[in-house]
């Protein structure tokens, strides 16, 4: 564990975010007046970094393993700034200490917490001119020439895409099956092993119903626009537990305003051509079949139970059935993995050529079995680069893709983004919705959260519990945090 003592509770967040980023490898604890009282274990480690605010300046020690002092950065605050400017200023402060102390240059800059594009598509908004949103993100934030120009591609390609919609009077659905084949070693969302809650499935679906009748009423004057329906793996459910949900759905909602209906049919150890005939019955306009590699020996040490012929199977008989927008998901960074496999992977896409290709750049997250499975083998997942993500990049162009959402997540392999790429009028509406959040969006099921969007751009959430027993037994209280949320 390394530690970075602060004498002040400020900019944590950010902080860690920003350290990490520079030192991935790190299991980085911030140590703050606050914390020393709450943690023991972290109060009696040796700081390896040390921030002191004052009222007009900023140090910042980095320690060496001796626990001397390497070097020290000051930040010289005698024009006091504005306490809406002393952030911003102090972040910039950070990634350029932290830059001369790597030699590096991260390629969003010292960006955290926040959507680049949506940065650029506000300042669109307000009527800036593409030169001025670029210096902004250059000077500000010390973003590189290349993530600025696709930044503002995507944030015009956005604008164009949602500009059919209703974001006062209208709203997008989420439904959330929180069941997997298995539990993917990445994976930090509500999952739970659908082998094991088989006898209960019914129960979820009958408590998720009394959801969707609920919100259905509350939203009974509003336009549904899109429909999501995630997981975990949607396509875990059977054939008749998928006729019943989207049955329900369709008696539920008007359907004629909607623009998509995504299931993200995911694994193909989940999918058969009856649920996907299921699907395609039911108006089922798009769909994800995502094998996230296609190098067998990564499937098999991520716990996917499934061969790379199978993906190519699934696939294959989505086509045959009928589905016309068809997305995958790969996922760059995996442990072990090299330029090579990445190519791999692409040109395996490229031969099935589907509609849409989504590039996720490894995250890691404390929830995860990877978090343990670096301590145990090393820091090998974080094996992203600029050549891998052109990789898959030059991939998406070679099928005629265009980038058309963009989002970043913290302690994300390479300090990179996760980019959407399609084909001309496959785009995944949803996606950039659930990023830009520039409408509300309505979350059913354990573990989801709905977003209320307000025309002041505003945003309130609603949470419902993450464990499906809790879920079922207390579908009533989620009912009534999401009427509190929803109703005027």
């Amino acid at each position: 564990m390394q530690v970075l003592k602060s004498n002040k509770a400020q900019f944590e967040y950010d902080i860690h975010a920003l350290v990490k980023a520079f030192y991935p490898a790190w299991e980085l604890k911030i140590l703050t007046p606050e914390s020393v009282v709450k943690d023991r274990k972290v109060r009696e480690t040796v700081p390896v970094m040390e921030l002191e605010f004052s009222e007009t300046e900023v140090k910042f020690t980095i320690y060496n393993s001796l626990h001397n002092v390497e070097n020290v950065y000051l930040w010289q605050n005698t024009d006091l700034v504005e306490p809406s400017e002393y952030k911003d200023r102090f972040k910039q402060f950070l990634y350029s200490s932290l830059q001369k102390e790597t030699g590096r240059l991260l390629p969003w800059g010292n960006l955290t917490g926040i959507r680049p594009t949506k940065i650029a598509m506000t300042m669109m908004e307000r009527g800036e001119r593409e030169q001025t949103i670029g210096a902004f993100l250059r000077e500000k934030h010390f973003v590189s020439e290349e993530k600025i120009a696709l930044g503002i591609e995507i944030a015009k390609r956005e604008r164009k895409i949602l500009s059919s919609l209703h974001y006062e009077n209208g709203y997008s659905l989420y439904i959330g099956i929180p069941f997997c084949p298995t539990t993917c070693l990445y994976c930090s969302f509500t999952s739970y092993p659908i082998n094991v809650w088989k006898e209960r499935v019914a129960d979820y679906l009958t408590a998720l119903e009394q959801e969707i009748e609920a919100v259905a009423q509350m939203y009974q004057d509003k336009i549904l626009d899109t429909v999501y329906i995630g997981g975990g793996t949607p396509s875990s459910l059977s054939p008749s537990e998928l006729d019943r949900l989207i049955t329900k759905l369709k008696v539920s909602f008007d359907f004629n305003t909607v623009q998509e209906f995504t299931v993200e049919a995911g694994r193909a150890d989940s999918i058969t051509e009856e649920k996907l005939i299921v699907l395609l019955h039911h108006g089922v306009t798009r769909i994800s079949v995502n094998p996230q590699t296609m190098k067998q020996e990564t499937l098999k040490l991520i716990g996917r139970q499934h061969t790379v012929e199978q993906v190519e199977e699934a696939f294959r008989l989505a086509r045959k059935v009928g589905f016309d927008n068809i997305n995958m998901d790969i996922i760059l960074g995996l442990p072990g993995e090299t330029s090579e496999d990445v190519r791999g992977t692409i040109e395996a896409i490229q031969v099935l050529g589907p509609d849409s290709l989504t590039v996720h750049s490894l995250a890691v997250k404390r929830a995860s079995g990877l978090q343990k499975w670096i301590a145990e083998n090393g820091v090998t997942a974080y094996n992203n680069t600029e050549e891998t993500m052109e990789i898959a990049a030059a991939g998406a162009r070679a099928m005629n893709m265009v980038p058309y959402y963009l989002y970043r997540q913290k302690n994300m392999s390479g300090n990179f983004e996760n980019v959407g790429y399609s084909v001309e009028g496959k785009y995944g509406i949803y996606n950039i919705l659930i990023m830009e959040e520039k409408q509300t969006i309505v979350a059913c099921g354990a573990g989801s959260i709905s977003k209320r969007v307000y025309p002041d751009g505003r945003i309130e959430r609603s949470e419902n519990v993450k464990d499906v027993s809790q879920y079922i037994a207390r579908i009533g209280e989620m009912i009534e945090r999401k009427r509190v949320l929803l109703e005027d």
